[in-house]
């Protein structure tokens, strides 16, 4: 992959100002005042109880050189999950490569509607059932009652702009086969003739060439590159976490849910419920280097969590219940689970499922 890097401290300001002038390349958004309403915002609702501080407690942990370091939490990665299409089903795998844009081949595909806006499961839930599978080098989808439609990983056809949160991206179109084959699923009583271009959807492949930064704000004016990400490379979540969202669910007479829909890269065993909120970064050790994610920004929610990645239908109790006692003052008010990452060191390295984890709390 080629990648454009900022020359001096000059174009890191001009970003920057770039930035503060035009809406945020965040998840659902940094400035919701402009989304207010649409069913891209995330939840916010009045009265909720803000975040619970967290019990501080100390583990022991030993640097790379030996010494002994003090810990405020010690884990393991227990998933990891990469999506290669935007909002269609997840990759479970038990190693990923961190790319400088986040996991390998997380996000690299997107659909797109006439207009050249993006599409997910907010407004076409049934991308929800749309499952990629690798064959190879080939990317492979899969969807009830359809033919499988194979993608090669690295073709690139017509170039083509494309919008995602207000922000235009370069890409390339991925052929009429691709089109016919979505709108098939999403439009289903729109039929598409053999051959002809279809008028409903296309899908996209991201233009590696293309620069897509994390909002420099919320980085800390560190550059993070993403794909088709909606904002941060990397998303943190705890099974901690999940757990108690799902105690909460089963005693207001609901079913417990899958961490699939909250749609996490890296999952984390070993950590109190929403410690993850609180640390500064985790510190991963792998088998070449050391592989430090920033946590930089609570992730808002969108209603996709009320949909059932087995069945496409939404149901409300889970952002009912998240409203209860998520509303997150770092975010304004906004309902967050899960923490945004970039890498701060380690991009080239192998995550793997059962690696330890730790970081430090950071209550400034």
């Amino acid at each position: 992959m080629r990648w454009r890097i900022l020359a001096d401290q000059t174009d890191m300001q001009t970003l920057l100002a770039e930035q503060q002038g035009q809406r945020p390349t965040d998840d659902a958004g940094t400035t919701y005042t402009d989304i207010k309403g649409s069913r891209h915002a995330p939840i916010v609702k009045a009265g909720a109880k803000s975040l619970p501080e967290q019990q501080l407690r100390r583990v022991s942990g030993m640097s790379n050189g030996g010494s002994s370091l003090q810990w405020d939490v010690s884990g393991v990665i227990s998933r990891l999950f990469v999506y290669p299409v935007k909002s269609c089903a997840g990759v479970e795998v038990m190693h990923a490569t961190l790319n400088p844009t986040g996991l390998e081949m997380d996000r690299t595909w997107m659909l797109v509607d006439q207009r050249g806006e993006f599409v997910t499961q907010r407004e076409q839930p049934r991308l929800a059932l749309v499952t990629p599978r690798w064959h190879g080098q080939e990317l492979v989808l899969l969807a009830p009652g359809m033919s499988p439609l194979s993608l090669a990983s690295d073709a690139m056809e017509r170039p083509v702009k494309v919008k995602i949160w207000g922000e235009t991206v370069a890409a390339f179109d991925a052929g009429e086969a691709a089109a016919q084959w979505f709108s098939r699923i999403l439009a289903p009583a729109q039929t598409v003739a053999p051959g002809s271009q279809a008028s409903g959807y296309r899908l996209v492949r991201f233009d590696p060439a293309f620069q897509r930064v994390s909002n420099l704000r919320w980085t800390g004016g560190r550059m993070a590159l993403n794909q088709f990400n909606d904002g941060y490379p990397v998303l943190v979540l705890g099974e901690a976490s999940l757990d108690a969202l799902n105690q909460r669910l089963r005693d207001g007479g609901h079913n417990a849910v899958g961490i699939q829909r909250f749609r996490p890269n890296v999952v984390l065993t070993g950590l109190e419920p929403h410690d993850e909120d609180r640390l500064d970064a985790v510190h991963i050790e792998t088998d070449t280097q050391a592989v430090v994610l920033g946590l930089v920004k609570p992730c808002p929610r969108c209603p996709i969590p009320n949909i059932d990645p087995a069945t496409a239908v939404s149901s409300p109790e889970v952002s009912d219940t998240l409203q209860v006692y998520r509303q997150d003052p770092r975010v304004d008010g906004a309902v967050t689970f899960g923490m945004n990452a970039i890498a701060l060191e380690g991009v080239g390295a192998t995550l793997r499922v059962g690696q330890r984890v730790q970081g430090n709390f950071d209550f400034g």
